[in-house]
């Protein structure tokens, strides 16, 4: 992965000064501080996925923006909305449903709001509650980007895969997903879920 600026111990491979090797063999506890070196099997598999996580995001916000001007996490947040009864959510469960922070949902809505496709409204009760509302222009943004979404989606994605890929995928993106929520709790205190399900069907 030349163009990540990364070098080969960053990308999990032992650094070369070491005495033990490039692979450290998975040990629990290596002799260099306890460092769990990437053996040759995991390395390539981290590589791959790093592509992903790098490429498939600036891919389609590129695509999203020239072909329907907003970003893919502009299109997760209304696309949430769009699914509820009412196409209005509490801040806390849409950054639940977008897995976002609330800090970044909060910039993000702020933005559609000025642009006239959702707009907010403090909950009556204890506490600073704050609940996001689909508008009439946000759902007609929403329905006309869908196809292009999916379309992209298909593209890069899924039609590249058989069905026993798309399964192992969707266990894989479950597993990293919990372990990263597991792990790194939202500062804003807003239970996290997985990404919005939308990404692959449309509003």
């Amino acid at each position: 992965m030349t163009d990540t600026g990364t070098d080969a111990g960053q990308e999990g491979r032992r650094p070369p000064s070491s005495r033990a090797g490039a692979t450290g063999g998975g040990d629990p506890v290596g002799p260099d501080g306890g460092t769990r070196w990437l053996d040759d099997e995991e390395r390539a598999a981290w590589l791959a996925n790093s592509a992903i996580m790098i490429s498939l995001p600036a891919a389609l916000d590129a695509r999203m923006q020239r072909e329907s001007g907003m970003t893919f996490f502009e299109y997760m947040v209304l696309s949430v909305l769009s699914e509820q009864p009412a196409h209005t959510l509490q801040m806390s469960d849409l950054a639940a449903r977008t897995s976002a922070s609330l800090s970044r949902l909060s910039h993000v809505v702020g933005r559609l709001e000025k642009r006239g496709l959702l707009s907010r409204a403090r909950l009556p009760g204890s506490g600073r509650r704050t609940s996001a509302s689909l508008s009439a222009a946000g759902s007609a943004a929403v329905v006309a980007a869908a196809p292009g979404h999916v379309a992209a989606v298909r593209e890069y994605l899924i039609d590249g895969l058989g069905p026993g890929e798309l399964a192992a995928l969707r266990r894989i993106g479950t597993a990293v997903d919990a372990a990263v929520n597991r792990r790194t709790p939202d500062p804003g205190g807003a239970p996290r879920a997985p990404a919005a399900t939308s990404v692959d069907t449309g509003p």
